[in-house]
């Protein structure tokens, strides 16, 4: 899978990373321009980028419903997946306020490198993100394969159990097929989340709280209900949720159908409990 390399440092002080999602700066500014596909990446003045860790999600640790406040998920494990995030990129220290915000770090930037195809419609970088020398120039293309996937970040998130998969249809399979083996391994062995996990098993929802503070479950999921009970006002009934999920059009090929279908296909609602009926990682997703 040909990809553009980008050279830079990872700088995490003022920001809020999470498990999927940190602030990146190239040597070169105007590689962000180089960034292919029909979003620009959106940057500051001093040229950095928000990324999003292509193929995983993790636990949110700040989540904002349209209309709503802002929200998290249960925080044992969307906390474990940040730090775990910073640790691996080379951060030593990472100290953060009661917001989350990162108030001093040590280092003050660490070297990397992101390989990306382009930024979704927030014009976050949509990117497999590596520590260290890159693999080729900055600037340049590079053939992506399972072996450079599995030295990524995101690979290393999958591994530790401290992500979910989360697949988008620019992701191509082999690679697909490299973190999934990732995920099946960390979920056989319990490590991470996947013990607490409520994904396929059910998950019991007595409202927002439940969402915030107990309930480990695929954390697009988690936006949907949040999203979905934050305009219900307080109202716990799923009653309209799988309607709720129609409007929203998440379209999904359903791998082991070869199917594209609708979010609600694959979702079962059954009084407060609600449950995905495939796994996660049969799942890929639309890009917009």
């Amino acid at each position: 899978m040909p990809m553009l390399v980008i050279e830079g440092s990872y700088r995490v002080l003022g920001a809020r990373p999470d498990g999927d999602s940190v602030r990146f700066t190239p040597a070169d500014p105007a590689h962000w321009d180089l960034v292919p596909g029909p979003h620009a990446v959106r940057r500051n003045k001093s040229g950095s980028a928000q990324l999003r860790l292509d193929g995983i999600d993790t636990l949110e640790t700040h989540y904002t419903p349209a209309h709503g406040s802002e929200l998290h998920q249960p925080a044992p494990y969307a906390e474990q997946a940040a730090a775990e995030l910073t640790g691996r990129l080379g951060f030593t220290s990472v100290l953060r306020d009661a917001s989350g915000t990162v108030t001093g770090s040590e280092p003050a930037q660490v070297p990397g490198y992101v390989l990306t195809r382009g930024a979704d419609v927030n014009g976050r970088c949509v990117a497999i993100a590596g520590r260290g020398p890159a693999p080729a120039p900055s600037g340049a293309q590079v053939h992506v394969d399972a072996e450079l996937v599995r030295q990524s970040v995101n690979h290393h998130q999958l591994a530790q159990g401290l992500a979910y998969p989360t697949y988008y249809s620019k992701l191509y399979p082999e690679l697909r097929e490299a973190m999934t083996a990732a995920v099946v391994r960390a979920r056989s062995a319990g490590w991470g989340l996947w013990p607490v996990d409520a994904t396929l098993s059910g998950a019991k929802t007595d409202g927002l709280g439940s969402l915030t503070e107990s309930v480990v479950l695929l954390p697009k999921l988690f936006r949907r209900l949040a999203d979905y009970l934050t305009l219900g006002a307080g109202d716990p009934s799923l009653a309209g949720f799988r309607a709720f999920l129609d409007q929203r059009d998440d379209r999904v090929l359903v791998l082991s159908r070869g199917q594209y279908t609708g979010l609600s296909t694959v979702v079962e609602v059954t009084g407060r409990t609600v449950r995905l009926t495939t796994p996660p990682e049969d799942l890929v997703f639309e890009e917009r």
